[in-house]
């Protein structure tokens, strides 16, 4: 059975990119503009990996990881942040609140797919 991916992200096009690369590798793909509406869509189903963005309208990047981890059925989900921000205060404080992966964008789906593959040990 495919591993369900997570992407949250308040660009379109980005989410279209991402998306194609994962369901390319085989992967299944959940979509979010934004952390709350992630956070609405963790309705008990598998994932079993979310990527999200920093910044973000209504609930940021790190607001939804701290979230994610409230939730006793997503607690131990990894999480990757797909992101602009490079700055190392706000990496550790992704890292603090639960983030496992911090990349930075643009980057090659090559590079995605290695970090996915090491955070999803099959």
């Amino acid at each position: 059975m495919a591993k369900t991916v997570m992407i949250v992200d308040d660009s379109n096009s980005l989410r279209q990119v991402v998306s194609i690369v994962l369901k390319g590798a085989g992967y299944e793909v959940l979509e979010a503009a934004n952390g709350a509406e992630a956070v609405t869509r963790l309705d008990g189903r598998k994932v079993n990996l979310i990527i999200s963005d920093v910044n973000m309208p209504v609930m940021d990047g790190i607001a939804l990881v701290r979230e994610v981890k409230k939730i006793p059925a997503y607690k131990f989900t990894p999480i990757m942040m797909l992101t602009t921000v490079s700055d190392e205060a706000k990496k550790r404080e992704g890292q603090a609140a639960g983030a496992r992966a911090w990349m930075v964008k643009p980057f090659l789906p090559a590079q995605m797919l290695a970090a996915v593959t090491k955070l999803l040990p099959s």
